[in-house]
């Protein structure tokens, strides 16, 4: 990283004291205000003193040794514990998920000689609705209380663990462990924590107005994190057993806590038609950011070759998933616009939503394809840019790979809804190496499940259209082979073209975007689409076009003049059972072609639990069972024109 200093609205009190291990000094009542897009830069330790601020919109660097201090005092000289001192500004909280914010680096000092407390501006969208509600959150603070966290979001939190807990992830037993004690620290600065909310009143959309500021933010906007910065981790993580548990017969059995892991557990990457076979629910690591600085995880599946390296090389690494995603309301309900997944082909190159790039408080989901054992080194993915490392940039690498198989081609449509604002979206990929049709490895694939997203493709038959045999594959992320498959259709399914109205396209090479306006790939072909009744159409990046219907075809290279293996009459019903973990429960996504629908859950001894009659289709039904009770059900959908969909489901 470069050692650049650019301009700062207002230094004042700035000196040195190199007696102390301190390079900057910013004195009482002074300020400091780095503006948005700046670097403040110390080669040494840095301190405030009583009043003093630095008022942090765009970027500190510190890079010391292990003699040099950071520090907050009073004018006495002591340690200042209160915050206010550095805050790391959120600087547009109105529109918090697209803002930039304060960023700050510290290199080679000593955890002991981070003394000073940052004052973190917060905010992020709902994670969960009812009494499943919770906040996922890194917690970049060294030693910090637990229970400050109480006076810090405004409510009180206690050790029950189903009402106001605060948990974190343990990857290698698979659940979720709970504080017994707020008094306790925090120790693991990788953690992946949960602050979760039986009353809803933690929103962190709209922050109690009684919740003091640091002005000029004013109250209601947003809320302050304290706490002293962790400095590097030690040495990277080891990345084996997540999981290293028995799962039971279809995840019956129980954890330390005696919850069914089949109550809680989802896997996005493996949802075979066995599901918690093989390595379901395995090979999974929870992480938290942390560090107050964004991390850049785009290139960790692969080594550099010259130039600056992440140092990095998960090998065996499948995806990522980030950014758990929104919660949004709509004419038809309330969803989860779904959330963001990278995938990684075998050479490394990144599939899907490109652009892994982990912010401050933000935390992640890395699944490897087996527990061979890999390691992840924090420290170097550091990076203040919100964008990915490009080769075209001085702070990157060409980057050149072993074992190349082809390069990766993919068509991202966006789902926009009347005001143009993105409420889903789905990806179809293509390559040379890649698998056409149910593919059952998980050696290979980049496939993810599009869970309860309102759009996403099907499962193709090897000459095009559905493979009827695997209607219960709604993919996300959908493969196919760019030879064995050109000019055939994958179909693309818009559950709810009343709140989806447009399609937005994203074309990307190996994870580079194409000219805007450009449809042709380096092999001179492009994609295609194809709404009802209606023809092919070049697919061009940047292009919107209006929704004409629910189903859509998508090719790579021009449609072949043939007839399809696949029969639009006889298809089989496109009705889906879906887990959603934001609300820990099922529910049934219709057919868009169905009006009504007649709904019936029976549990395994034959038992009719739930019964509903002409259901309306244009929503989803949320298949409302007792949580206490652990069984097993039969749930039984038929259309008003007699079509019948079965599906197996655990609780």
């Amino acid at each position: 990283m470069r050692k650049n200093l650019f301009a700062i609205s207002l230094l004042a009190a700035i000196y040195s004291v190199q007696a102390q291990n301190i390079l900057v000094h910013i004195d009482d009542a002074a300020t400091t205000y780095v503006s948005e897009g700046t670097l403040l830069y110390s080669g040494g330790g840095m301190q405030t003193r009583g009043s003093g601020i630095i008022d942090l919109h765009g970027n500190m660097m510190i890079e010391g040794s292990s003699t040099d201090g950071f520090k907050t005092i009073t004018t006495g000289g002591s340690n200042k514990t209160d915050g206010g001192n550095i805050v790391l500004r959120l600087n547009t909280p109105g529109s918090y998920a697209t803002s930039t914010y304060g960023q700050l680096y510290i290199n080679g000092l000593t955890q002991a000689n981070i003394t000073g407390i940052v004052s973190k501006e917060f905010r992020t969208g709902r994670h969960g609705t009812g009494n499943s509600y919770f906040q996922q959150m890194a917690m970049p603070f060294s030693g910090k209380v637990i229970s400050s966290l109480s006076t810090e979001f405004g409510k009180t939190f206690n050790t029950s663990r189903y009402d106001n807990s605060i948990l974190k992830w343990d990857n290698t037993n698979v659940l979720q462990v709970h504080y017994t004690n707020l008094a306790s620290v925090t120790n693991d600065p990788t953690g992946y924590y949960m602050v979760k909310s039986k009353n809803n009143d933690l929103d962190t959309s709209t922050p109690p107005v009684s919740l003091a500021t640091i002005a000029p933010t004013p109250t209601g906007s947003v809320f302050t994190l304290n706490g002293q910065p962790n400095a590097n981790l030690s040495a990277p993580i080891t990345l084996q057993n997540a999981g290293n548990v028995n799962f039971g017969l279809n995840g019956s059995n129980k954890n330390a806590y005696n919850e069914r892991y089949n109550t809680y557990l989802n896997d996005l990457f493996e949802f075979t038609a066995t599901p918690w076979a093989g390595t379901f629910g395995k090979n999974i690591y929870q992480f938290g950011n942390p560090f107050l600085t964004n991390l850049d995880l785009t290139k960790i599946g692969y080594v550099e070759n010259g130039g600056i390296t992440d140092g990095n090389n998960v090998s065996n690494i499948w995806g990522i998933v980030y950014d758990p995603g929104t919660i949004i309301t709509t004419t038809s309900g309330t969803y989860s616009t779904g959330a963001l997944v990278q995938t990684f082909n075998l050479d490394g190159t990144p599939v899907g939503d490109v652009g892994l790039v982990i912010k401050p408080m933000q935390t992640f989901k890395i699944k490897l394809r087996n527990n061979t054992a890999q390691t992840l080194d924090f420290n170097t993915l550091r990076r203040f840019s919100g964008t990915a490392r490009a080769a075209s940039t001085d702070y990157s690498v060409v980057a050149a790979k072993n074992n190349s198989v082809g390069s990766v081609k993919q068509l991202g449509i966006i789902g926009l809804d009347a005001n143009g604002i993105e409420i889903s979206r789905t990806y179809y990929v293509v390559s040379p190496s890649f698998v056409t049709g149910h593919q059952s490895s998980v050696d290979t694939t980049v496939q993810v499940s599009a869970g309860s997203n309102m759009i996403g493709t099907f499962e193709e038959a090897i000459n095009g259209g559905y493979d009827n045999n695997y209607l219960n594959y709604w993919l996300y992320i959908n493969e196919a082979n760019e030879n064995n498959f050109k000019g055939k259709n994958v179909k693309l399914v818009n559950y709810y073209p009343d709140n989806v109205k447009s399609y937005k396209f994203e074309i990307k090479e190996n994870a580079q975007p194409i000219a805007n306006g450009a449809h042709a790939l380096s092999s001179g072909i492009g994609f295609y689409y194809k709404a009802p009744n209606g023809t092919a159409q070049q697919a061009k990046q940047g292009d919107v076009i209006p929704v004409a219907g629910n189903e859509y075809d998508l090719y790579y290279g021009e449609p072949n003049n043939i007839v399809l293996a696949t029969d639009e009459k006889t298809k089989a019903a496109r009705t889906l059972v879906i887990y959603n973990p934001a609300i820990e429960n099922y529910f049934v996504r219709f057919d868009p072609d169905w009006k009504k629908a007649d709904i019936e859950v029976y549990d395994m001894s034959g038992k009719l639990v739930i019964s509903k009659k002409a259901v309306d289709t244009s929503r989803d039904f949320v298949i409302e069972l007792d949580s206490k009770i652990k069984n097993s059900y039969v749930v039984k959908v038929v259309s008003d024109k007699g079509e019948i969909v079965n599906t197996k489901i655990l609780k």
